[in-house]
């Protein structure tokens, strides 16, 4: 369902291993809201809980939590990052998307 490149997979670990926690022990959350100049945001923040409404994903390690309403939204998402002088940080490289705004932080359908 959504896929964790290599680079937003270490990335994550880097994170994670600054807030004195790991992949074993939390859970990365990716959900859409309405807003952005596209039309809707992405959201990613890092959680040690799953709720019992969520879909529970694995790729590459990283475990990620997605709440029922933006499922359909992320279908087929891989999530990338972008470092160095030009880079975005993390980055959705969503098939769903009919549009995106130049940050790349929101899309529409």
């Amino acid at each position: 369902m959504i896929k964790v490149s290599e680079q937003a997979k270490t990335k994550i670990e880097q994170l994670l291993a600054e807030e004195g926690t790991s992949l074993d022990t939390s859970y990365v959350r990716v959900s859409v809201t309405s807003g952005g100049c596209s039309g809707l945001s992405y959201n990613l923040n890092f959680d040690k809980n799953r709720n019992e409404e969520d879909q529970l994903f694995e790729d590459n390690g990283v475990r990620i939590l997605v709440d029922k309403s933006s499922f359909l939204y992320l279908a087929g998402t891989t999530l990338e990052f972008s470092g160095g002088l030009n880079g975005k940080g993390f980055v959705f490289n969503n098939p769903n998307a009919n549009r995106t705004c130049g940050c790349g932080e929101s899309f529409a359908l």
